[in-house]
């Protein structure tokens, strides 16, 4: 007889800080561990509850008195392009992609730190060390792939343009990272991996394309709620964004559950320990 019991990861919460979001507020996560033993069941699972990936963590926002964050994600076979998406796609049309396994390179690093200090020069990433870059791409006890995008120069050779770190689920992709060259604007490059990684899921027959947290009154977030098919992960359920009204941040004024309730609540996945 076979019997199931659930993994029983700890889950710990950080200590607040700025919201590098929302101006005047205060985050916090929670967060648990992920290992070869567990890492690919707890990322499925825990993903579909509004968790996200980095290196060998898996967080959730947990914060006192916010809950603005939410996370998002688009039904493939639902999504539809719109006029501008596109022109985007049209106009990428040249770069070729190419899937690598989790491992840092130094044109990668240099094209991630020239996307920083344009990008996020204030940000908790722009003095990250090439060992710290690789740690973030190579520490992953998922299946995780880098998608690069390269366009050919007038010598014939690969220039590298942008940078995708995605987890494969088992229901579908999740964009963990991405970056590109700051100084081509013109191209949405950051658009166009997302509308490509939706071509990618499609073809690979899985239902969803997870973006992380979009965030209602950021400015930084607001392009995600742009894309056609979008759900998100609010009150425990995935819902439709058509079927909110327009969501004012004021209404997200934190959960009153306590993090013992949060994580009680959590679905866990089940290991078979006994034969």
């Amino acid at each position: 007889m076979k019997h199931s019991f659930p993994l029983e990861p700890q889950f710990y919460v950080t200590a607040p800080q700025p919201c590098p979001y929302l101006d005047n507020r205060t985050e916090r996560k929670l967060f648990t561990g992920l290992n070869n033993n567990n890492g690919k069941a707890l990322n499925n699972t825990l993903s579909c509850q509004g968790f996200r990936r980095s290196q060998n963590v898996l967080y959730r926002p947990a914060c006192v008195d916010c809950s603005a964050c939410i996370s998002a994600r688009i039904r493939i076979k639902d999504f539809k392009l719109t006029k501008s998406q596109k022109r985007i796609l049209n106009k990428n049309s040249h770069l070729s992609r190419n899937y690598h396994s989790a491992l840092a390179t130094d044109e990668q690093y240099e094209l991630f730190n020239k996307y920083l200090n344009a990008r996020h020069s204030d940000g908790g990433m722009s003095e990250m060390s090439i060992f710290e870059y690789s740690s973030m791409l190579e520490e992953t006890p998922v299946n995780t792939k880098i998608i690069e995008y390269n366009s050919k120069t007038k010598n014939g050779r690969q220039k590298l343009e942008c940078v995708s770190l995605a987890d494969v689920l088992d229901d579908g992709l999740s964009m963990v990272y991405s970056f590109f060259d700051p100084e081509l604007n013109k191209f949405s490059l950051g658009k166009f991996m997302i509308l490509d990684h939706i071509n990618i899921a499609l073809n690979m027959d899985l239902k969803y394309l997870y973006l992380g947290y979009w965030v209602p009154g950021s400015k930084k977030m607001d392009y995600k709620s742009k894309f056609t098919a979008l759900e998100l992960f609010i009150d425990g359920k995935w819902i439709n964004f058509n079927e909110t009204s327009k969501i004012d941040t004021n209404i997200f004024n934190g959960s009153d559950k306590t993090i013992l309730d949060q994580v009680s609540q959590l679905q866990l996945p089940l290991t078979a320990k006994y034969t």
